[in-house]
């Protein structure tokens, strides 16, 4: 697959990185990495790997490239959406750090377009649509891609783009702008905010993508330079031309998309590439199909066109798609110290110097040399004590862990003091922020507050059964736990109003945010009394206590209307509304009445007769001798002056 002169010029043809990834073509080379076609003997398929530049992990920032590298690449494995280029896995072995992602067979979007010249309208909207869709999906994640180029969009057989290469660039210049004051990119898709104080966010990548929707519709990008410090200048200081300046069918729909998603100003933008999607999908429903059909005719000189693949390539000094360090600071009247001055252009690259007048010139020569000597050594030492050079930037520590934070901010000079406060969304241990923040500018040897995480506060749950409600959601209140569902049931013995249960149980330590749900008592529970009348009297107790909680009060009392031992009465009356443990008054019968017996001996038998009946008495008369007349009563069964109950038999005997 590969000579031994490829070996000889990539020595990493051939190898087996990690004991994994068996490489077998160099695919494409960049300014931050070298991608080449790999084998994975483990899962045997094909991957892209893609092996980080030697230059971005010298001393003495290796350290933190690594390590912002991992990150990176950890956040970028997170994305699942059918639009991103997959990460599989990432690694250092010995001297190459290295990535391992999805290989798509096709090819860039920038080969795409060198073939077929400008896209239509339509093709250049629906591809526009599906990278903000892709970006989309890593803006709610917090990730940025920040070099968002037609290199990074890949074509697959299937005909869809999908964007490779997140978090990389991010990587690499959040370790190299902290250092050398330079950021990496590709100079026609960075955004001003990028190249004038090296910050980016999703509203970056939503600059780029504008610039990407300029290209695929005009076939040319909207700044051009003879370097790339003059299109970086261009970026910051003027605004993206209109597409309908080149192509100028162009509708005023497809200038105010271009404008809107490059504005300069970043609050000036969609806020992230979610936004700038549906403005992108609202300005597409307002074109007609023929002009969506359109496409705009090749710039002049263009090579659009069927390449001879044995032809001679002519090699710009920077490539359209490369990626180069820019200083920071760029925007400002005066560059960056460390500019390369052979870098800016020439006010007039056709003036010729003027010829010497006399030898009074060399004086002039050799006094301007002094002063710019003098000017030169008080500018050095007002750099070094006061101005830019004595300043570096703060790297970004935020969702590090303590300890590598605190590496990270003492190997650049600076001097960490932690705080460590409660926090309910970052994990305990983890930086929260910085001030002063990532990118900011201090001191050499500067204090930088870090606040760390110390987790959620957690809180005791109290004991609150046996209080009464009221009580315990002032105790929780004084906790600072928020109270939960309050819910009731009936009980027996506890009393209404009391907390019978919580939960989480009493002693449980839980975040001070855990509600605490309570279970208060609602008392006995109602009910309506039954009709026990006509029972004996231990049916209407079993009945009354058993099933209904009632305490039974017991009365007696005679009458004709039961039988003794039978309820007659009951208080409160059947129907009646009431609550378990409420009292029940049964009034029970002893049987009929009581009369006291009259003497009736003496008495004629009529009257003695109709004296016991009157009494409630049941009375038989027998006569005394079989011969007695109905005389006069002689005897009677029962001894006058005893007391018997009503309806009983006494016998009263005659002569």
């Amino acid at each position: 697959m590969f000579t031994v002169s490829d070996t000889l010029t990539d020595p990493l043809l051939g190898r087996v990185i990690d004991g994994r990834y068996e490489v077998r073509e160099r695919v494409a080379a960049g300014g931050m990495a070298t991608v080449y076609l790999a084998f994975d003997r483990r899962l045997e398929r094909d991957v892209a790997l893609k092996v980080m530049h030697r230059h971005l992990e010298v001393d003495p920032n290796s350290r933190e490239f690594v390590a912002r590298f991992r990150r990176e690449a950890k956040a970028a494995a997170r994305l699942t959406h059918p639009g991103v280029v997959r990460v599989y896995d990432q690694g250092i072995d010995e001297d190459v750090s290295y990535l391992t992602m999805e290989y798509v067979e096709g090819e860039n979007l920038r080969e795409h377009m060198a073939l077929t010249g400008p896209m239509s309208l339509r093709e250049s909207l629906t591809t526009l649509e599906q990278v903000l869709d892709a970006l989309a999906s890593a803006h709610r994640l917090g990730l940025v891609h920040q070099d968002v180029k037609p290199e990074n969009v890949l074509i697959g057989d299937d005909g869809r783009p999908r964007v490779a290469d997140f978090g990389l660039a991010r990587a690499v210049t959040e370790v190299t702008s902290s250092t050398s004051g330079t950021i990496l990119g590709t100079v026609a898709y960075l955004g001003p905010e990028l190249i004038t104080s090296g910050v980016s966010d999703a509203r970056t990548d939503v600059y780029a993508s504008g610039v990407l929707l300029y290209e695929m519709i005009t076939g040319r990008q909207p700044h051009t330079g003879t370097t790339a410090i003059q299109v970086a200048t261009k970026h910051v200081h003027e605004d993206i031309p209109a597409p309908s300046t080149v192509v100028a069918w162009l509708p005023a729909e497809i200038d105010e998309l271009v404008a809107a998603l490059t504005a300069r100003e970043p609050d000036a933008r969609p806020a992230d590439a979610g936004e700038a999607l549906q403005l992108v999908r609202r300005t597409a429903g307002l074109l007609d199909e023929p002009t969506l059909a359109r496409r705009a005719d090749p710039p002049s000189g263009s090579t659009a066109t069927v390449h001879d693949a044995d032809a001679t390539a002519i090699l710009a000094a920077t490539p359209a798609g490369a990626t180069v360090a820019l200083p920071i600071g760029l925007g400002h009247p005066f560059p960056a110290v460390g500019t390369e001055l052979a870098a800016l252009p020439d006010d007039d690259p056709e003036a010729k110097a003027p010829a010497r007048a006399d030898r009074r010139a060399g004086w002039w020569i050799a006094a301007i040399a002094v002063a710019v000597l003098v000017l030169g050594g008080g500018g050095l030492w007002w750099y070094n004590s006061i101005g830019p050079g004595a300043y570096t930037t703060v790297p970004s520590v935020v969702a590090e862990t303590q300890a590598d934070a605190v590496q990270l901010l003492e190997g650049a000079g600076l001097d960490p003091q932690v705080t460590r406060v409660f926090d309910d969304e970052v994990a305990e241990g983890i930086v929260i922020s910085t001030d002063p923040g990532a990118q900011e500018r201090i001191l050499e040897g500067g204090t930088v507050a870090v606040t760390v995480s110390k987790g959620p506060r957690m809180t005791t749950v109290p004991k609150l059964v046996g209080t009464s409600q009221e009580e315990a959601e002032s105790q929780l209140e004084e906790l600072e736990l928020p109270l939960g569902d309050v819910t009731t049931q009936y009980s027996d013995t506890v009393p209404a109003g009391q907390v019978m249960a919580i939960t989480p149980k009493a002693g449980k330590s839980v975040r001070h945010d855990t509600p605490v749900d309570l279970q208060v008592s609602d008392g006995p529970a109602p009910i309506e009394f039954p009709d026990v009348t006509g029972m004996t009297e231990e049916e209407a107790r079993s009945l009354l206590e058993n099933d209904y909680g009632l305490t039974v009060v017991v009365e007696r009392a005679r009458t004709v209307e039961a039988p003794a031992g039978e309820v007659f009465l009951q208080s409160p009356e059947a129907g009646a509304a009431g609550h378990r443990l409420d009292s029940i008054t049964l009034t029970v019968s002893d049987g009929p009445p009581l009369v006291t017996v009259d003497d009736y001996i003496g008495m004629k038998v009529d009257k003695a007769e109709k004296a016991a009946q009157d009494a409630g008495l049941d009375v038989q008369l027998y006569p005394f001798w079989p011969w007695s007349s109905k005389g006069g009563v002689v005897d009677q069964s029962i001894v006058p002056g005893n007391q018997v109950e009503q309806g009983t038999t006494i016998t009263l005997k005659y002569n």
